[in-house]
Formats: C-alpha cells, sequence, structure tokens
C-alpha cells in the first residue's frame, strides 16, 4: 500500500522540492519545528537511541516517556507511532540497509498494535541536509521507497529532511536539527540534546563502527534496556587511527566533516580506544554471552541489573 501524505499518494517520481509543492502542510510542519530550539533531555524517563539502534514502546510504559537521539548530520531520525495503540519506535538510520531496517521498526510497531482495529500508521523523518556527497537525498530517497513499499498504508505527517533542514553560513551548509525527542504519552516531537547517551555508550558505538545491523535494544514488556551480547574481532589500524590528529580523524571517519557537532571527534576517539581495549569483547565484555540488562530505578535512571535475577 502507499505512503499517503493527507490521503494523497506520494508521487516518488518527483524531486523533494516537487513534492514538497504538492504538499505545503509538509513544509509549513517543518517550518514549524526548525522554528523550536532545542530542549535539553535530562535523564530522568529517557531512553537514548544511538545510530543503528531502535527501540519500541508504548504509553503503558512506567519507565521510559521519551525517546530521543541526535548528533545526525546526513542520517535520519524516524518515528513511526500507531494512532490507536500509541505504540512508537525511533530510530537512527544511516543509509546501511534501509529496506531491511523500516520493514523491521514497522513490524515492531505493528506487534504492539495488533488489537487495536482503530487508528493508523504515522511516520515522522527528521535529519540531514544539502551535504557535498548528497548522501542525505540518498537517505531521504531510500527511506520515501521503503516505506512506500510495505503492505500497510502509512501516513507521512513529518518531513523535516535535507533541503528543508538545511541552513547555509559561508557557503558551508548545515543541518538545523541535529537531534529530536518524542513524547511516548503525548506523541510530541521536538527538537532536542542529550546531555546523557548511555548507559554504555561507547560498546554501543563500538557495535555500530564495527559494522552492526540496525539492533532493537528495548523490552517494553519487562521494560528493560539489553544491549548486546555484542561480538567482533580486533579493529583494524585501531592503533593508527588514535595517533591521527583531530583534522584526520574528522576527516576520514566523519560523512560530513564541517558539520559535526563540536563532541565528534572526542566521541570517536573514545570509541576507538574501547575498541583497543576490547578486542574480543565475547571474552572481556560478555564472557556469559548474556545481554548486559538495565532497568530505571526509582530516581528514573538506567541502572544495571544481574541477569541472573531476570
Amino acid at each position: 500500500m502507499p505512503l499517503l501524505v493527507n490521503g494523497a499518494r506520494v508521487d516518488l517520481a518527483c524531486s523533494t522540492g516537487d513534492m514538497i509543492r504538492a504538499h505545503p502542510y509538509l513544509e509549513e510542519k517543518a517550518k514549524l519545528l526548525r522554528s523550536q530550539p532545542a530542549q535539553i533531555v535530562e535523564p530522568k524517563g529517557l531512553l537514548y537511541v544511538q545510530q543503528r539502534e531502535f527501540a519500541v514502546t508504548t504509553p503503558k510504559d512506567g519507565s521510559v516517556s521519551i525517546l530521543g537521539s541526535d548528533d545526525a548530520t546526513t542520517c535520519h531520525i524516524v518515528v513511526i507511532r500507531h494512532t490507536g495503540s500509541g505504540a512508537t519506535c525511533l530510530t537512527h538510520c544511516d543509509g546501511s540497509d534501509t529496506e531491511a531496517e523500516v520493514s523491521l521498526i514497522m513490524s515492531s510497531v505493528k506487534s504492539f498494535s495488533n488489537s487495536t482495529g482503530c487508528g493508523r500508521l504515522e511516520v515522522h523523518l527528521v535529519g540531514g541536509f544539502n551535504d557535498d556527497r548528497q548522501l542525505s537525498q540518498k537517505l531521504t530517497n531510500q527511506l520515501l521507497r521503503a516505506f512506500d513499499l510495505q503492505p500497510e498504508d502509512v501516513h507521512l505527517v513529518t518531513f523535516c529532511v535535507t533541503e528543508l533542514n538545511d541552513r547555509e553560513e559561508q557557503d558551508i551548509h548545515f543541518p538545523i536539527i541535529y537531534g529530536i525527542a518524542v513524547n511516548v504519552k503525548t506523541a510530541e516531537i521536538f527538537p532536542a540534546t542529550f546531555p546523557e547517551k548511555g548507559p554504555d555508550e561507547d560498546l554501543r558505538s563500538a557495535h555500530v563502527l564495527t559494522g552492526a545491523p540496525l539492533t532493537n535494544i528495548y523490552d517494553a514488556k519487562t521494560e528493560q534496556l539489553r544491549i548486546g551480547p555484542y561480538f567482533w574481532g580486533p579493529f583494524p589500524h585501531v592503533d593508527f587511527w588514535l595517533q591521527q590528529d583531530d583534522a584526520q580523524i574528522l576527516q576520514n571517519l566523519s560523512t560530513s566533516p564541517l558539520a559535526e557537532p563540536p563532541h565528534f571527534v572526542s566521541h570517536i576517539r573514545s570509541t576507538l580506544t574501547f575498541l583497543k581495549e576490547h578486542p574480543f569483547p565475547s571474552r572481556s565484555v560478555f564472557p556469559d554471552r548474556k545481554p548486559r540488562i538495565y532497568k530505571k530505578n526509582e530516581e528514573g535512571l538506567w541502572e544495571q541489573v544481574c541477569s541472573d535475577k531476570i
């Protein structure tokens, strides 16, 4: 079934500009989203989603009320919500296997929505900009095509991507919005930044840097964050990369060196250091081959629990 905007099918043959002209409502909504200052989202009640991760939950969740992700340059952050059940999924896509990823996140939302006869599936796309390599535009097109291939009607509600999320400063292009959050209880979506991106930030980033597929990190039924078990071998040339200066790391390990947030290089260095310290995580991080499990404590913060007690 098709991807729809206000009940009309999206014409994937036309350019993004033509699509916006055909559906001015999308541009108005993007303008409204861009005009909002980014809110600082504190860790309480937050589930932070890294690149190539996704999480899905419902308004009944007693632990998580906000799903969020940021640091997206050419990447897109995708939110799918079923208006009947309120089941909400957020993911951070980088174009690695878009069609398979969209099928996976659609299935995850539908698994919470089967018992609800009413409601519809709505999708919100945010991220990217007019980058030199046109990676953002490519990912936008991949996502539109992937949602259009789904067996159910999917209603495109927010479309703040690529040229609709672009600003220019001294002939250099940047994204306007780098991160968003969705309130699972109210369905509100807003620009956001996150002081805390854990738990296990370096471990999760290492999983991505070693070529991980899109991974579900949350079990909404038990309200548990589950990390791993992840397995990789020694990271190629890790010592070489750790010896490089900031400019070399930025130039070679980013899809958009001029547009990265200030902490990009320190984040990459921290991840590379983790990979050097844990060349075989099956021995050092996951010797029992069990996930690292976290639950929210009474303060609303993640706390690791022993997997033997689950």
